[in-house]
C-alpha cells in the first residue's frame, strides 16, 4: 500500500469513526462530487463496517448544475421534489446521519444570474428547514468534509501542474484533518480536549458582549443571554457525539439579534454559490446589516442578503486563533470550511439553536421573541487576522482580553 492510499483510508475512517460516528443500524446518505468517486466508496465500504444498515450516494456536478440554473424554467428553481422531501424526513425521523462531501470549482457559477441561485436556496431553505432544524438540534448526525478536485486545486495552486497541484491539495487536507498522524484517533481527542477548556472558560464567564477591533473592523456584539460555546463535537439528542466539521478549530455561540452594532471588514474571500465576494464590508445598527461595500461580487453579496429578513442580522460568533495550522499554511482555500478554520468568522443569516439553552422546548415564535435570527440561509464569512483584538465584557461592564493579536489572551 502506498503512502498515499494508507492516509486515504485513515481519512475514510476518520470521517466514518470520528467526524460522522456512524452507528449500528443507522442509515448514511453522502453528497459528493462525480470526481471524488474513489474516496466516495472507501467511505461507504468503511460505514457498513461500521454498522450503517443503508448508505445511499446522491451524486451531484457543478457543470450540471450551472445548467439547471442557466436553462431551467424559474418555476423549477423553485421547487424541491416530493421525493427530496421524503428522503430528509425519513432521516430526520430515523435519526440518520449525512455526509456532505465539498471540493467543487469555486469558480463554477461565475456569471449565473444571482437572483435564480437565490431563488433554488430560497426553495431548499423553506421546504427543508425541517431537516436543518433537526441538523441543528441534534436529531441527526452529520458531517462535511473536502476532497480535492482537478478545477478546486487548480485555484488553490495556480502556479503548479494539474497533478502537483492536486498531490498538493491531498497533502494539505490530510495534515488538517490528521490524518498525516500514525495515530488520528489519539491525536483527535488531544485537539477536542484544548478545544474543551476554551469552552469552558468562555461558558463560566457567559460575557454578555464581545468588541471587536481591527483594519477595518469596530463592531460589538452582544451575545444572546442563553447562550452557550460549543466546538469540536456535538451531542445528538440520542445519547451520541459527532463532529461536523473535518477540520475544526472553532469555538461558536449565537448572537443576541438585535445587538450587533458597527462595521466589519472581511479578511479572506467568500465563494457564494461559485460566485467569489472579496474585500468586503458590512456595517450593523441594532443587529441588522444597513450598509455594505465589495470590491468584488457586489451583487452576490446584494442578492445573498436579500434572500429573506433573518440573512441581514448575525446568527453565528465564532472564535479562531490565527496561530492554528489551517492558517499557519499560509493558503487561501476559496472554500468555507477550511478557510473558516484559518479564521475568528461570523455568519449571516440562521442561528444554530444548540448555542442556545432550552431552544429545543421553543417553537419559532418564541425563538423570535427571545431575539434568535431565523433565516432559510447561513452563510460564515472570515474577520479574523494577525492585527484583530477581541474584549469581552461581563454584564458587570468589566471588560477581559479573549484575543490579542489574532490569538487567544486567555
Amino acid at each position: 500500500m502506498s503512502n498515499f492510499e494508507g492516509k486515504l483510508n485513515r481519512y475514510a475512517e476518520i470521517v466514518v469513526k470520528i467526524g460522522l460516528n456512524i452507528q449500528e443500524g443507522q442509515h448514511l446518505v453522502i453528497s459528493s462530487p462525480i470526481e471524488a468517486a474513489e474516496f466516495t466508496r472507501k467511505v461507504m465500504k468503511q460505514a457498513y463496517q461500521n454498522g450503517a444498515r443503508r448508505v445511499t450516494v446522491d451524486w451531484n456536478d457543478s457543470q450540471t448544475s450551472r445548467i439547471n440554473l442557466e436553462e431551467a424554467p424559474e418555476e423549477t428553481l423553485k421547487e424541491v421534489p416530493k421525493w427530496t422531501i421524503e428522503k430528509f424526513k425519513d432521516l430526520a425521523e430515523n435519526k440518520g446521519a449525512v455526509l456532505s462531501i465539498t471540493g467543487s470549482d469555486p469558480k463554477a457559477f461565475e456569471g449565473v444570474n444571482p437572483e435564480k441561485m437565490t431563488l433554488v436556496q430560497r426553495a431548499q431553505g423553506e421546504h427543508l428547514k425541517f431537516f436543518q432544524k433537526a441538523q441543528l438540534s441534534g436529531d441527526t448526525h452529520w458531517a462535511i468534509v473536502g476532497v480535492p478536485t482537478k478545477a478546486w486545486a487548480e485555484m488553490v495552486f495556480p502556479d503548479k501542474s494539474e497533478q502537483e497541484a492536486m498531490d498538493s491539495l491531498w497533502e494539505e487536507i490530510f495534515k488538517t484533518v490528521r490524518a498525516d498522524k500514525a495515530d488520528p484517533v489519539t491525536a483527535w481527542e488531544e485537539h477536542s480536549q484544548t478545544l474543551n477548556e476554551k469552552l469552558d472558560y468562555l461558558n463560566e464567564k457567559h460575557f454578555k458582549t464581545l468588541h471587536y477591533k481591527g483594519p477595518g473592523t469596530d463592531l460589538s456584539i452582544d451575545l444572546h443571554p442563553d447562550h452557550l460555546w460549543i466546538g469540536g463535537g456535538h451531542n445528538s439528542t440520542f445519547g451520541t457525539t459527532y463532529i461536523p466539521n473535518l477540520p475544526t478549530e472553532e469555538v461558536f455561540t449565537a448572537p443576541r439579534k438585535y445587538g450587533v452594532n458597527g462595521t466589519v471588514s472581511s479578511t479572506k474571500p467568500l465563494s457564494y454559490f461559485g460566485n467569489m465576494i472579496e474585500n468586503f464590508s458590512l456595517t450593523f445598527e441594532n443587529g441588522k446589516v444597513v450598509d455594505f461595500k465589495a470590491e468584488k461580487g457586489y451583487e452576490a453579496l446584494e442578492q445573498m442578503l436579500g434572500i429573506d429578513e433573518g440573512m441581514s442580522y448575525l446568527g453565528e460568533v465564532a472564535l479562531v486563533p490565527h496561530d492554528s495550522p489551517i492558517s499557519n499554511s499560509g493558503i487561501i482555500f476559496n472554500n468555507t470550511l477550511y478557510d473558516e478554520n484559518a479564521s475568528c468568522h461570523i455568519a449571516l443569516g440562521n442561528a444554530i439553536t444548540m448555542n442556545i439553552e432550552g431552544a429545543s422546548k421553543y417553537s419559532k415564535e418564541e425563538l423570535e421573541e427571545k431575539e434568535v435570527t431565523n433565516s432559510v440561509g447561513h452563510v460564515d464569512f472570515m474577520i479574523g487576522s494577525a492585527e484583530l483584538d477581541i474584549d469581552g465584557e461581563t454584564k458587570d461592564g468589566e471588560r477581559i482580553p479573549v484575543f490579542r493579536n489574532g490569538d487567544w489572551a486567555i
